[in-house]
């Protein structure tokens, strides 16, 4: 029995079960595997020679490309003369497998799954009569978004191409940047209808083999129907799903994703999501931003510093604010504590109120500024804030002073290097902003240390989330902290990556 007195509902079982088409291999039980579907083409090809033997060609419409379809099949079929010499359907298969077709990729399939999903997969199928099997020819279309710059990561100093949704087009991307032969790539498919490749990439003496296993066997283990979103893939990699910070890191650049697998992480990519995911993830690497190793190492470790304080500044300001106001007036300034007491006076509000009212306008105008076009959605987002903020402010619902901690606490925010970060902070300044409220300095102390002890709880393929800080052994992490050294003098890999070759330069 559930809550209420209800009955639980019972779970059922998976719909479908292996195989996916348990019906012989034959030219009929693949066009009945697509239930009449328009797209799906199927014609009789007669060979040449004179010989009177049929073949049956399949494809899928729009999953081939026809030039390709015409020359290296159709042709081949109807022009040479060598086909119709042979002994069989068997030597048939054997001399188009060996050449005869002019095709780089020729396959004899003998179950209808694997001969339906190489259809999908942009291949045409070639049924001899009397042979076993048939044969799958790769002449899928090469059509997909071209090569551009990245969206979301702003590149100052560094390469300007960015993933697309063709996994093969990433992989040939990241061999471009990282031309090494040690690069190691396998490849897993992931859900049971959107049937989606999913790659491992890693560099082999660099990674540790035990985060490439556990990768590949948390991959091994996703069973759903599919993966069309980021959502999809990254809840069921990451260690808990209990948490607002994220635990894997991802990038559109593949100088940055190639940056990551020299430094010995773990690389996944998938097809269909223009990203790359590199774990495992630590706080330090969401701090830091793509073009930090493309500057002059004191202004690098200048704004890394002043990215820390940022994120101290916009988790901590509101409910600093709201506490001292509230709680600890003796703490301000004389001067200011008669501004703030003056410009107070008209408001009928408590403090707390005021700041998450603005909190939560400041929000709202973000989330409408991302979900509208983008040739309006950054006007939207600052002409509303003014807007609502001196409406706010002149209206007497809040007081001068709040607007100004709020308006700090988003600008805090937005110098966050990674978007899903900056969310998480967002959520937790709501929570200290009204533990402020309640218990004054010591609720903010209080609300810190519990935020605290989750991020010393949390851990990303075995490695602590707080590390370069924590759970390092007691050992510096070189060029791996707060102050970034020169790069001459960072000779080691980070340790919490446990690499085989801990050595990257002379």
């Amino acid at each position: 029995m559930g809550l209420f007195g209800r009955k639980k509902e019972e779970i059922p079982p998976h719909p479908r079960e292996e195989p996916r088409i348990p019906l012989p291999l034959s030219a009929e039980n693949v066009e009945r595997a697509f239930g009449g579907s328009v797209d799906f083409v199927r014609r009789t090809v007669e060979l040449g020679g004179g010989t009177g033997l049929s073949l049956t060609l399949c494809y899928v419409s729009g999953m081939v490309k026809m030039e390709r379809v015409s020359d290296y099949v159709l042709r081949p079929i109807a022009q040479d003369e060598g086909l119709a010499r042979c002994a069989g359907p068997e030597a048939l298969v054997a001399r188009m497998k060996a050449g005869a077709l002019y095709n780089l990729s020729a396959e004899v399939r003998t179950g209808t799954d694997q001969a339906v999903a190489d259809l999908i997969a942009g291949s045409c199928l070639l049924f001899v009569p009397g042979a076993e099997g048939v044969l799958s020819l790769n002449v899928g279309t090469e059509e997909k978004r071209s090569i551009s710059d990245p969206a979301s990561e702003t590149v100052l100093k560094g390469a300007r191409d960015a993933f697309v949704e063709s996994i093969r087009t990433n992989t040939s991307l990241v061999r471009r940047h990282l031309k090494a032969p040690e690069l190691r790539i396998t490849e897993q498919i992931v859900g049971r209808q959107s049937l989606t490749t999913v790659d491992i990439l890693s560099m082999e003496g660099i990674a540790c083999p035990d985060t490439v296993a556990e990768v590949e066997r948390r991959m091994a283990e996703i069973d759903i129907d599919a993966v069309l979103a980021t959502g999809n893939m990254e809840e069921y990699l990451i260690d808990t799903i209990h948490t607002a910070f994220p635990l894997i890191q991802y990038t559109e650049r593949p100088d940055r994703f190639c940056a990551g697998l020299a430094e010995g992480r773990v690389g996944v990519l998938i097809d269909g999501l223009p990203l790359g995911y590199l774990a495992p993830g630590t706080i330090g690497n969401f701090l830091r931003a793509s073009q930090d190793k493309s500057n002059n190492w004191i202004l690098a470790s200048v704004l890394t510093a002043l990215r820390y304080f940022c994120m101290l500044t916009t988790l901590f300001l509101p409910g600093l604010y709201v506490a001292v106001v509230t709680f600890h007036q003796e703490m301000i300034p004389t001067r200011l504590a008669l501004s703030i007491i003056a410009a107070k006076q008209d408001v009928p509000f408590v403090t707390v109120f005021e700041v998450l009212i603005l909190l939560l306008a400041f929000e709202i105008l973000q989330e409408a500024g991302l979900r509208l076009p983008q040739s309006i959605g950054q006007t939207v987002s600052i002409i509303g804030g003014l807007v609502v903020g001196t409406a706010a402010v002149e209206a007497k619902i809040v007081s001068p002073a709040v607007l100004i901690v709020v308006a700090i606490a988003g600008i805090a925010g937005y110098t966050m290097p990674s978007q899903e970060l900056a969310g998480a902070l967002r959520i937790w300044r709501f929570l200290l902003a009204v533990l402020g409220s309640a218990a004054g300095l010591f609720g903010v102390v209080a609300g810190g240390a519990v935020l605290a002890g989750h991020l010393a709880g949390i851990e990303s393929f075995g490695v602590s989330y707080l590390t370069p800080f924590a759970a390092n052994g007691g050992a510096q992490v070189e060029g791996d902290t707060v102050i970034r050294l020169p790069l001459r003098r960072v000779k080691l890999r980070p340790r919490f990556l446990r690499t085989p070759n801990r050595r990257n330069q002379k």
